[in-house]
């Protein structure tokens, strides 16, 4: 069987292509959807422990952003969740955040008999009927990094709306008063909208003389930075910037480091996730803080579901799972600044990883 290649991490591809380095990160394994990467951790069905032979089992992963560099973890994680449990993996959806591609993504797992189906449900409705079909043809779905009231399982990933507040309640705290613009790539889609809906609720609930304006940047790395640039050029007087999704926080960093936006009055910056230029920024006190969602357990827990489900005839339902909210702050940042692992997306080699310090 063709083993899946090991993703490029994602310091080594944002380095080596800068801010357009989304583009391509992902490798295909052949075949005719280039848009499609098959997996397989193992030499054929079952596992170790006592679980029983079981048969090859195929878990088909829909994403919004196929091939940006936040999902590189998820896709670490779902490569070695396949490799203990002897299950392949499809990742496939759209590039560009596009409902149709993301549906027809689905479609085609439910045509070709998927074992299970986890995927992010970036819409209100667009995965509802797919779904329900899904668990009607005997195939257990559950949603990861997104999600919405409907059919499925289980939803593997950060209480967005929780995280959205709790940020906004930070930003209280560091900005205290004046103009603040939140930024957020794709506005209306289930993984991020639902956080500036918690941050923007945050301020207002705090009574602080707070004033937000929220901006969309883009689905691309490229287009959040020049989004984020062109608003700040125009707003120099703004007080913070913050944004709630892992390439327009990157963005953020990036402008006040470029333009010394802090000389020129800004108050507090900051956002969400890990990708390597957004840590190097917290450590280095150019933003503020970042929130981390643990992306790996995003792909590891829902192959781990999936199988339950699929060994028990399910008997063993998928359990709703809270990844997390972690505060990255300057002195916290160095923990993954001096370590590299799988578990962050920036190694692929599989090892013990030594706590730094």
């Amino acid at each position: 069987m063709e083993m899946h290649r090991p993703l490029r991490s994602r310091r080594d591809v944002l380095r080596a292509m800068g801010v357009t380095a989304a583009a391509g990160l992902l490798v295909s394994c052949g075949g005719d959807d280039d848009d499609a990467t098959d997996g397989t951790g193992g030499t054929g069905g079952g596992s170790g422990g006592i679980f029983p032979d079981t048969p090859e089992w195929n878990f088909v992963f829909i994403n919004h952003v196929t091939t940006n560099p936040f999902f590189v973890p998820t896709q670490y994680g779902i490569e070695d969740a396949s490799a203990l449990l002897g299950t392949t993996f499809q990742w496939t959806g759209s590039e560009t955040a596009s409902n149709t591609e993301m549906v027809n993504a689905f479609e085609a797992a439910i045509a070709g008999n998927a074992d299970g189906i986890a995927v992010a449900i970036v819409d209100l409705e667009a995965f509802n009927d797919p779904i329900e079909r899904a668990l009607a043809a005997g195939i257990p779905v559950v949603s990861y990094n997104a999600d919405a009231p409907n059919a499925r399982l289980a939803y593997i990933g950060q209480d967005l709306y929780g995280s959205g507040f709790e940020m906004g309640k930070r930003i209280v705290e560091l900005v205290g008063e004046g103009d603040v613009a939140l930024f957020i790539a794709t506005p209306g889609q289930l993984n991020i909208q639902p956080r500036i809906d918690g941050a923007i609720a945050a301020i207002e609930e705090s009574g602080a003389p707070i004033n937000v304006a929220d901006i969309a940047t883009g689905a691309t790395l490229e287009e959040e930075l020049n989004a984020i640039e062109a608003y700040y050029l125009g707003n120099t007087g703004v007080a913070g910037m913050f944004a709630v999704d892992a390439g327009s926080t990157q963005g953020v960093g990036q402008v006040v480091q470029n333009h010394d936006a802090r000389a020129a009055g800004l108050k507090a910056c900051g956002g969400y996730d890990l990708l390597p230029t957004t840590v190097e920024l917290v450590s280095e006190g150019v933003l503020d803080f970042t929130i981390d969602q643990q992306p790996y357990l995003q792909g590891f827990l829902p192959v781990q579901y999936l199988y339950l489900s699929k060994l028990s005839g399910g008997v063993v339902i998928p359990s709703e799972t809270n990844t997390g909210l972690v505060f990255l702050d300057s002195t916290s940042a160095k923990l993954f600044l001096e370590t590299s692992s799988r578990f962050e997306g920036d190694a692929e080699e599989q090892k013990i990883v030594e706590p730094a310090g």
